[in-house]
């Protein structure tokens, strides 16, 4: 089992790793192809309309090929679409093309390397799908530190160097992947109980969608505007990389220290708090803009979302009259919207106003989940 957990790992690892590489230089795309930032919102817009588009085709794949598999070759195809939006320009279609196929096998690989972690979850008989995640956030940290240190390199070369660095690492550990369980199970002459979804569940599974939108899209926002919105304040490139590296690190941490504050205080106490601190700490970066400060400012908020997402996953995967599996599909779904919307958005008010008063979006989606917040459970679940 710790050869099957070491090699989960790695997947998650690569998965944040590729498309780290490519944030920080995501402002090097608007450049070359002449855009304004209304234009550049909508380019990094393609990424997640790929991915929404392709993401309820995973479950087909996985069953057809097996979670492994899905998730190795989905690493290989992510790489090699953002190796393309390098080879592609200065076509913003082609460009947009490729980041929609990088968005679409970034979601594909997304929901297979969780399927393959939660079968080595239920061979080992405990909890360590955090664990996971955590790992993807690494991958990301290296990702970003990788960019930064590549940003004199040509996109296309830096691209290819990461590409096959984690292409490798994927297929080295593919053999060890675990293969699906299928499990089937009848009850012959058993009646069929149908409980009728409450007016409570659906109030409840739109707040947890609300929360899982609001935390995807203050991701997004240091994704794809925190290097752009810092080099505005002046800082130079290696630094300016430095407001993505800050808050994918903060989310490591938060996530590592997560499921002892949830055993402690609750899942609720923990996103209100967290979401507090997403608030006030990004909106006073915002207020008295300075570089220590925004970096301060995308350090909570990553720090401030890092539990939210598995936490709407699990409660909706349990709530009462839905089938086993469909509050998690919807969630898991639904959430992509605001990686969809965000880049748009942003880009809309930064082309009427200024990049700053766009990022105003991260602490209204704070104030979001606050009052979304009361959903969650005060207390974590025991599972026996």
């Amino acid at each position: 089992m710790i050869r099957a957990r070491l090699t989960t790992s790695a997947l998650f690892l690569t998965n944040g790793a590729l498309f780290a590489n490519l944030a920080p230089r995501l402002p090097e795309f608007k450049e070359q192809l002449g855009l304004d930032a209304s234009g550049y919102g909508l380019l990094v817009a393609a990424w997640p309309a790929g991915a929404l588009a392709a993401g309820l085709g995973a479950g087909w794949l996985i069953r057809r090929f097996g979670s492994g598999t899905v998730a190795v070759f989905g690493t290989i195809l992510t790489g090699l679409a953002i190796l393309g939006a390098a080879l592609a320009a200065p076509s913003v279609a082609l460009v947009a093309a490729a980041f929609a196929l990088g968005g679409a096998m970034d979601a594909i690989t997304d929901v297979a390397q969780n399927a393959q972690g939660l079968v080595v979850q239920r061979r080992i008989g405990r909890s360590i799908i955090n664990s996971f995640h955590a790992l993807w956030s690494v991958g990301a940290v290296l990702g970003g530190l990788m960019a930064a240190a590549a940003l004199n390199l040509p996109l296309a070369v830096h691209f290819a160097g990461s590409w096959l660095l984690f292409s490798a690492l994927a297929l080295a550990v593919w053999r060890f992947c675990l293969p699906d369980e299928r499990v089937r199970r009848k009850v012959v002459g058993a009646p069929t109980v149908r409980i009728p979804v409450s007016a409570r569940t659906i109030i409840t599974i739109t707040a947890l969608v609300l929360i899982a939108v609001a935390a995807v899209a203050v991701e997004d926002a240091g994704n794809s505007w925190a290097t752009l919105y810092l080099s505005s304040l002046g800082a130079p490139g290696p630094l300016a990389a430095a407001g993505f590296i800050v808050l994918v690190g903060a989310q490591f941490i938060g996530r590592l220290l997560g499921d002892g504050m949830v055993e402690r205080v609750g899942q609720r106490a923990v996103a209100q708090g967290g979401t507090l601190l997403l608030t006030v700490g990004m909106g006073l970066a915002l207020a008295f803009p300075s570089i220590p400060g925004s970096l301060a400012g995308f350090a909570a908020a990553g720090f401030g979302v890092a539990t939210l997402v598995p936490a709407a996953m699990a409660q909706a995967d349990q709530l009462p009259g839905l089938a086993p599996g469909t509050g998690l599909s919807v969630v898991s779904w639904l959430m992509r919207v605001g990686t969809l919307l965000s880049p748009p958005l942003v880009g809309l008010l930064a082309q009427h106003y200024s990049l700053r008063a766009g990022l105003l979006l991260v602490p209204l989606l704070g104030v979001i989940v606050l009052l979304c917040s009361p959903v969650l459970r005060a207390r974590r679940s025991r599972v026996r």
